[in-house]
């Protein structure tokens, strides 16, 4: 089983709440190898009010949380039983497991909140193997070779027609292989 996102439906105005429930449910009920990041997608805006500009969070998806999970019945059940969550995004309700988000869908989101679907620190290291997703390349098995991860750039040595190529990708086109 592979970990995916997913998007649950929670009371509008109880994401945090939400997050931080299912978070310690998590660790309490030793689910930690199954749930492993919930994200409530916010956004900084500007808004201007009385010829003062400020700052402001603003919720990207009211009512909406990402939780980047396995889907096991056992995962399913603490998420979906944690107070404040109505339902997962993408489920036809009686006891059917949710649709995943895309990659490219998370991508978009993570990216708008400058995050990244890959955690650099646990998954990528230097002579890592992935897959490309997406792009011109997409399909291909590449090692990494270096890593620019302030700009979400990679280098991958890639075979093409039978020699070694470096090639540089974003961040958000790869997969880890497992």
């Amino acid at each position: 089983m592979e970990k995916e996102w997913y998007v649950v439906n929670t009371y509008s105005g109880h994401e945090n709440k939400v997050k931080e429930k299912l978070e310690m449910r998590a660790e309490s009920m030793d689910m930690k190898d199954y749930i492993f990041r919930v994200i409530v997608p916010e956004e900084k805006v500007v808004e201007v009010k009385d010829g003062v500009e400020k700052e402001k969070v603003k919720k990207m998806f009211p009512g909406y949380i990402l939780v980047e999970m396995v889907m096991s019945d056992d995962a399913w059940y603490v998420v979906r039983n944690t107070p404040g969550v109505t339902g997962f995004i993408g489920s036809s309700g009686k006891g059917a497991k949710p649709t995943p988000l895309q990659p490219y869908e998370v991508d978009k989101i993570l990216k708008d909140m400058g995050m990244s679907r890959i955690e650099v620190d646990k998954d990528l290291a230097v002579g890592t193997k992935v897959k490309i997703a997406s792009g011109p390349f997409e399909g291909m098995i590449g090692k990494i070779d270096s890593m620019d991860i302030p700009n979400s750039k990679i280098m991958l040595l890639v075979d093409l027609f039978g020699q070694e190529t470096s090639i540089e990708v974003d961040l958000s086109e790869i997969e880890v292989l497992k």
